[in-house]
């Protein structure tokens, strides 16, 4: 079994990553870029019998740092 979790900072949480890449994909000549987010994406192979209540349990207590990251769990 597999699990995605998907991580991101919170929607007024300064993104310097993000405003980094946005500046790049200027210099490059993309300029119809306004903004951008970045985040991460965590892929986990499990044991059969991990629910998603586990995954995001491992969320909570490690994955994501949920005072300024928000996650989404996607169970395959």
């Amino acid at each position: 079994m597999k699990a995605t979790v998907h991580v991101m900072l919170k929607t007024g949480v300064l993104d310097p990553q993000g405003e980094a890449v946005r500046h790049a994909l200027g210099a490059l000549g993309f300029d119809g870029v306004n903004g951008v987010r970045q985040g991460k994406v965590i892929e986990l192979d499990l044991a059969e019998g991990t629910s998603e209540a586990d995954v995001t349990a491992m969320c909570e207590k490690l994955l994501a740092n949920t005072v300024i990251e928000s996650y989404r769990v996607e169970m395959a």
